[in-house]
């Protein structure tokens, strides 16, 4: 299967085999939060079937499926047919999550499911502080020296977790902990954490203005986060009015021509967004958390209505350095006494961007 099709194909596009031999589509898990396992059950790793299992009917209620896809490839550990599988592990281990036909995950037979699932997380490393992953790293470079540069499954029971909304979201390679996934399926069914964890911002917007109503519901949304004493130290502005962004953005076009000229998609200089939300502070200073706090509850409100944004660190200085374009703040009605502190673009997006990787490593349990 090539490259074009498969970018051009959804994780709901493909059909599988169940455990009977009959073609299941993928689509009947529309909505479902999904892990996508290969598993062996002679491997060291298969005793993961037990934590599987649990995950599995601590979550299934919740709307969580794991599809198991028995796997032969990896030092020939899962022998026997799919029937014979079945019936080790539910001897074994009671699954009781789904098992479907055994499948080639890499070379020339793989199932054009797992090509789709490569080129979606490719592989990320092992960890080398973790004596399974050293094992494995250690392992798999005497056979290839080459082989972390290239996206093919390494071993049995590596799993890939799917969204409610079909996005291959990660790739866990076979020593991850089941804390970490079950940490990972926890933020996907609920609904709050999804959202917080599926924003990205959002720089190219469509030409459509975000509908008044809803610009309300973001402010509101806004004005509900903490402050502090309830001092609520911000006024906020929504502009709306597509010609007072036109005009200051011919100042900024005239004042910056050569970013102007670099970027052939240049609209407007938020962005290209048809709105903006501009959170302003006390001149004197303070504010700035509860503006912070206030900008964090717009983008998340807006991203589970569907909106993108971006908070816009250049946009902001030109308007408070450029003389020219001080009549687009009078026009704001900002007091005197007040400043601009946070400006974020609003819209509809016409891009979807690839998530931009957290350093977890900054963060620190005391105990």
């Amino acid at each position: 299967m090539g490259v074009l099709t498969l970018s051009a194909q959804g994780i709901y596009d493909f059909k599988v085999k169940n455990d009977a031999g009959k073609d299941v589509s993928l689509a009947d898990y529309k909505g479902k939060v999904l892990l996508i396992v290969n598993t062996a059950t002679r491997c060291g790793f298969t005793p993961q079937y037990k934590d599987l299992e649990a995950l599995y009917e601590k979550y299934a209620k919740d709307g969580f499926e794991i599809l198991d896809f028995p796997c032969n490839q990896f030092g020939a550990q899962a022998p026997g047919t799919i029937q014979e599988i079945h019936q080790f592990c539910t001897d074994k281990y009671n699954v009781q999550f789904t098992q479907f036909d055994k499948i080639e995950v890499n070379g020339d037979n793989q199932h054009p499911l797992y090509a789709y699932l490569k080129s979606q997380r490719g592989f990320g490393g092992f960890d080398r502080n973790d004596n399974m992953g050293k094992l494995l790293d250690d392992m798999s470079r005497k056979k290839d020296a080459d082989y972390d540069k290239k996206a093919d499954i390494k071993w049995n029971f590596t799993k890939f977790l799917v969204s409610a909304d079909g996005r291959v979201i990660r790739r866990y390679e076979p020593p991850e902990k089941i804390s970490v996934i079950e940490t990972d399926v926890q933020m996907e069914l609920n609904p709050v954490l999804r959202t917080i964890m599926s924003r990205q911002s959002i720089r190219k917007y469509l030409e459509k203005p975000v509908e008044h109503e809803k610009l309300e519901v973001l402010v509101r949304a806004g004005i509900r986060a903490p402050n502090g004493m309830n001092r609520q130290p911000w006024i906020i502005r929504v502009v709306e009015d597509q010609k007072l962004i036109d005009e200051v953005t011919e100042v900024f076009k005239q004042e910056n021509p050569d970013q102007v000229k670099n970027d052939p998609n240049f609209k407007n200089m938020f962005r290209n967004a048809p709105n903006i939300i501009c959170i302003c502070t006390p001149a004197e200073g303070g504010g700035e958390l509860e503006a912070g706090l206030f900008a964090g509850n717009v983008v998340t409100a807006a991203q589970s209505m569907g909106l993108g944004t971006c908070c816009l660190g250049g946009a902001l200085e030109f308007l408070r350095t450029c003389e020219k374009a001080k009549f687009f703040v009078e026009r704001l009605e900002i007091p005197a006494d007040y400043k601009p502190t946070l400006v974020i673009a609003v819209g509809y997006p016409d891009e979807k961007p690839d998530f931009k990787p957290r350093d977890e490593s900054k963060v620190k349990f005391i105990k």
